[in-house]
């Protein structure tokens, strides 16, 4: 399981939950429920970790909670 913040809201004009990766730059998933979006939220984090490293992009170390959160 990776380890990075999350941040999940209801959106209204989605009908769905949204959930943010902050440290992962455009790394975002959604979902009908709350689970759902957490599940897919993790699937997204290994899919953006993997393109990264194919990439040769840096994959920043989860930081866990954000001072400003």
């Amino acid at each position: 399981m990776n380890k990075y913040e999350l941040i999940i809201f209801w959106s209204e004009l989605d009908s769905a939950y949204i959930v943010e990766v902050p440290e992962l730059p455009g790394c975002m998933a959604d979902g009908e429920s709350y689970e759902d979006a957490l599940a897919n939220a993790q699937i997204i984090i290994s899919e953006w970790i993997e393109t990264a490293k194919e990439l040769g992009r840096p994959i920043p170390e989860p930081k866990g909670r954000l001072m400003f959160a």
